[in-house]
């Protein structure tokens, strides 16, 4: 039975070397391979003249790079953000997106193809739960977003990578920490884990299991509410893991690590902006280490809300502030006019269900 070949983006450069030991060849042109991968940004080993002849032919004849196409793509009016379209090898896809901002760039990636959690006011959790991605789909990601950045006018490689795309990063544990520490590796992207925020609909299990594995990349919960009767009309996962064992689990995680944790609340017009509801999240994170970010709706064609005016924002953070203590921020909206804002990515129905 012939095996699949193996993709390289899934390696850590551990696992390269281990590979290449185990066909009787030199592991130290593992660090070859992956200077071409991360540095280069190669999408080949083949024509890679610095390696031995033997090497690149097992490599050609077992393994491959697993560069996802481009399906589509489309940039903002304000030429900040460009969306990608990218498909998978079983005919599914997946949307991530780069943002520019000042003295930054940032990669917005996709964990599942789909989601399962079901968030009212998600596009992806409208469009149901496809699979979980790999490890390496989600390095290739990355890359791509690192590649097209490099060849963009002004250069700069990606410094922040954010599980904020499609799917419940948690939900896919192993997958996600396994791409975050290929990410991190000093010899290839280099990204710090103080540059990696993964964002969660409140998997509290896997937020304790964060904690434990002493986990080092930053977390944010999405909240959107502040009692459990609102939490789960927005938010049906929060039937399975309820409002206090989050609160719990949150507590584990920032006692065990000493570190922050960021909240984000989706500001929906007359539905949890009020100043009850500001005060309903000072008393609910007070004692935490926490920073809210307030990210006022974006319109997704599964639901109706409209998203909080200025001056509701203005007062939900004075509130935090003056009252609780609170740090918060609003969030820029970008991409809104390409749908790739938070909570807008969807693909259409595309390869088995």
């Amino acid at each position: 039975m012939n095996l699949p070949p193996t993709d390289l983006y899934g390696l850590t450069l551990g696992e390269l070397r281990a590979l290449l030991a185990g066909w009787g060849l030199n592991p130290i042109h593992a660090a070859l391979v992956w200077k071409r991968l991360y540095l280069g940004l190669s999408g080949s080993v083949d024509g890679a003249g610095e390696l031995p002849a033997a090497v690149r032919a097992r490599l050609l004849a077992h393994t491959r790079v697993g560069v996802l196409p481009v399906a589509a793509e489309a940039e903002s009016s304000d030429g900040f953000t460009r969306k990608y379209l990218l498909g998978l090898g079983d005919g599914q896809r997946i949307e991530a997106v780069l943002m520019r901002f000042a003295g930054r760039v940032t990669a917005c990636v996709s964990s599942q193809a789909g989601c399962a959690m079901g968030c009212v006011f998600c596009a992806t959790g409208q469009m149901g739960y496809r699979r979980h991605l790999t490890a390496a789909e989600i390095v290739a990601q990355v890359v791509h977003v690192a590649r097209a950045q490099g060849a963009g006018e002004g250069g700069g490689r990606v410094r922040n990578v954010v599980f904020m795309g499609m799917g419940e990063p948690l939900h896919n544990y192993d997958a996600v920490m396994r791409a975050s520490d290929i990410l991190r590796d000093p010899a290839g992207l280099a990204l710090s884990a103080e540059r990696i925020t993964l964002s969660t609909v409140g998997v509290a299990p896997a937020i304790r299991r964060m904690a434990d594995e002493a986990r080092p990349i930053h977390l944010a919960v999405s909240l959107h509410a502040a009692t459990q009767e609102e939490r789960e009309a927005l938010v049906p996962a929060a039937r399975k893991w309820p409002l206090d064992e989050l609160m719990d689990a949150c507590r584990h995680f920032s006692s065990t690590l000493r570190r922050r944790i960021f909240f984000e609340w989706t500001l929906i017009d007359g539905r949890n902006d009020t100043e009850g509801h500001a005060r309903a999240v000072g008393r609910l994170v007070g004692g935490l280490p926490a920073q809210v970010n307030l990210i006022p709706l974006n319109p997704t064609a599964g639901y109706g809300g409209l998203p909080s005016r200025s001056e509701a924002a203005r007062r939900f953070q004075r509130i935090l502030s003056e009252e609780f203590g609170l740090p918060s921020t609003v969030r820029q909206r970008r991409g809104i006019d390409i749908a790739a804002g938070c909570g807008q990515l969807a693909t259409p129905r595309a390869g088995p269900a």
